[in-house]
């Protein structure tokens, strides 16, 4: 049964929006869209995995409001955030009958935020968005800010767009379907937006680990709410990374979208990598005279207590400099990285010898 409900404005503007976050409030998606937009077609875009969990209830949600609803199902997993599944969702979407005035409505965790946004920026030159994550990850992260695209083989999110949605709906009750490891993996952008901004829900974190771990709605739903006001203020002071605030959220990520790239997006999930990336941007700090070992410890601590491996794996070292070489951060081929100075702030820092880097991992 849905409780109350937090909204967290995203100000951008004319193109701000809500995001709301409940205990039970997927049913309201209908009457929250139709207070954005006036629309009479809706394509939901989901995946094999959630799909059997969702699909028919956000259906039937918005059908209360909406005359027409389709759905594209894709195959579940990273791999299919490539230009192929967005070639064959595209001929979907003519077939459809899909045109500027539908919505797309993104159901799912980040590959579908991130595909489906994708989709919405590109066709028809940009139709409207709607984004209902169902993971931890996509909650406090992806479906936040605009961020859309696919891969290419050789680089994470490398073709794409800022594409903001009209929208966010969170239910935090959706959560409960998670398996451990996705659920475990979404912990991991929870821990970095402490670091980055927040030494206090830091240790709020470090205080609540069991209650995290035991997933409570009332607990679940303060984080959530947190990660989206920390993001929505980094959104709004910086949307297409043009002052360097917004390049915060890339902590732990230039490591992490190696990790990811030299496995084939594939043996890692992006939170698990995370918390590699950020145990090896922590270190790199260290190195650097930037930060004590204690906050490392610290990190390594909590990420390990909800469950992360934080070890990187024995992987070519070559290989994830060559990777992180074509890191979007990189400049005049000059690699680059978000690092702390101290607990609840990071900077973004040039001219770090490879030496160091490679150390670090």
């Amino acid at each position: 049964m849905a409780g109350e409900t937090k909204t967290v404005q995203v100000a951008l503007s004319e193109r701000s929006y809500p995001i709301d976050i409940g205990v039970g409030n997927l049913g309201s998606v209908g009457a929250l869209l139709e207070q954005r937009a006036t629309i009479s077609h809706a394509v939901i875009i989901t995946d094999t995995n959630v799909s059997p969990l969702y699909l028919s209830a956000t259906q039937t949600a918005l059908q209360k409001t909406i005359s027409r609803v389709d759905a594209i199902e894709i195959p579940a997993g990273e791999t299919s955030k490539s230009v192929a599944q967005a070639d064959q969702i595209w001929q979907q979407m003519l077939t459809l009958s899909a045109d500027r005035k539908s919505v797309v409505v993104a159901l799912g965790g980040g590959v579908i935020g991130d595909l489906a946004g994708f989709i919405a920026a590109s066709f028809a030159r940009g139709i409207d968005l709607f984004q209902i994550p169902t993971t931890l990850l996509a909650q406090v992260d992806s479906s936040v800010g605009g961020k859309v695209g696919i891969n290419l083989p050789g680089a994470k999110n490398m073709v794409g767009a800022f594409w903001q949605p009209q929208g966010v709906l969170i239910d935090i009750d959706v959560l409960n379907s998670l398996p451990d490891r996705e659920y475990q993996a979404g912990l991991a952008e929870v821990v970095k937006y402490g670091v980055i901004l927040d030494p206090d829900f830091f240790a709020y974190l470090e205080g609540h680990v069991s209650d995290i771990n035991a997933r409570q709605p009332d607990v679940l739903q303060r984080i959530v709410a947190r990660c989206c006001e920390l993001k929505a203020y980094v959104v709004a002071n910086d949307e297409r990374e043009t002052t360097g605030l917004r390049a915060v959220l890339n902590y732990g990520h230039t490591f992490c979208h190696a990790i990811e790239a030299v496995t084939g997006y594939g043996e890692f999930l992006h939170g698990e990598a995370v918390a590699i990336g950020m145990l090896c941007a922590s270190r790199l700090a260290e190195r650097l005279g930037r930060i004590e070992a204690e906050l490392t410890q610290r990190q390594d601590a909590l990420l390990s207590q909800l469950g992360l491996a934080t070890k990187m794996p024995a992987l070519c070292h070559d290989a994830l400099i060559a990777a992180m070489q074509r890191d979007k951060k990189v400049e005049h081929g000059r690699l680059r990285f978000v690092l702390p100075d101290r607990l609840g702030h990071v900077e973004l820092v040039g001219d770090i010898a490879e030496a160091d880097v490679r150390e670090s991992m």
